[in-house]
C-alpha cells in the first residue's frame, strides 16, 4: 500500500511470512523477517512512518535487499 511519508513509499505484509517489504522513495525495496503482525499493523498507522521505521524495524529484523 502506498504511504504518505517523506521516507518511505510503500509498505506491503505477507502474514502468512511475516514478510515486511518496505519501498523507500529512492526506490530502495527490502524485504524484513518475523515482523510481527501488531508490529507492521502500528507502523502503517503511525504519523511518522520514517521514525517508527527508524525505532521499530531497522536494526530489529533481518532483511534483505530485493
Amino acid at each position: 500500500m502506498l504511504v504518505d511519508s517523506t521516507a518511505i513509499r510503500a509498505i506491503d505484509y505477507e502474514p502468512e511470512h511475516g514478510k515486511l517489504i518496505v519501498t523507500f522513495i529512492d526506490g530502495d525495496e527490502y524485504v524484513y523477517v518475523g515482523v510481527p503482525e501488531r508490529v507492521t499493523a502500528a507502523f502503517t498507522r503511525s504519523r511518522s512512518k520514517g521514525r517508527f521505521f527508524q525505532r521499530m524495524i531497522r536494526d530489529r529484523y533481518p532483511y534483505n535487499r530485493i
